[in-house]
């Protein structure tokens, strides 16, 4: 049964996500040759429109599958999960920053973990695959699913974003960014 405060909350959330949903076509262009640790700027969102089938040929079945199917990978499978040297984990489609090094962690959840997002390159929505509401988290630039964000994270933040590691490349501090794709 619901009560008002339910239905307040319910009501919301779907408000929330809907706007994070239409934030779905904000992007961010990098050129070739940009260090990472050059990082994209909020100023520097531009819209991407690039229909999600176009992805198809340019990532693996595998990355297609969780970035634009929703899928979710199998824990404990991705290298990235064990990944400590120092760089910055890109979206595996569009290349665009999402998280530092500095701030990830090892959750135990067989995920890559992290408990703070490059701000502005991400964006949000409400999902109820499994009843229960939980929130997703995806690219802003390619619109490409990354993962759910949980309030059981380390300090500061309390923030646990689990990432699937196939939705994300790892570059190595003082590399090049990879090509941006058209």
């Amino acid at each position: 049964m619901m009560n008002r405060r339910h239905f307040l909350l319910q009501t919301s959330g779907l408000a929330v996500g809907a706007l994070a949903a239409a934030g779905l076509t904000r992007a961010a262009t990098t050129a070739k040759g940009t260090k990472m640790n050059e990082l994209d700027t909020l100023d520097s969102i531009k819209p991407l429109d690039k229909p999600h089938e176009e992805w198809r040929d340019q990532v693996s079945t595998d990355a297609y599958a969780v970035l634009f199917e929703e899928a979710t990978e199998r824990p404990f499978t991705s290298p990235l999960n064990d990944e400590k040297r120092e760089g910055t984990f890109v979206c595996a489609a569009c290349y665009l920053p999402l998280f530092t090094s500095e701030t990830k962690y090892d959750s135990g959840t067989g995920w890559p973990s992290f408990f703070d997002p490059i701000e502005g390159h991400i964006g949000t929505k409400r999902d109820f695959k499994l009843l229960l509401p939980r929130t997703e988290y995806h690219c802003i630039r390619c619109g490409g699913h990354q993962g759910h964000v949980f309030s059981d994270g380390p300090r500061p933040t309390g923030k646990r974003y689990c990432n699937n590691g196939v939705a994300l490349k790892f570059i190595v501090k003082g590399e090049d960014l990879p090509d941006l794709r058209s």
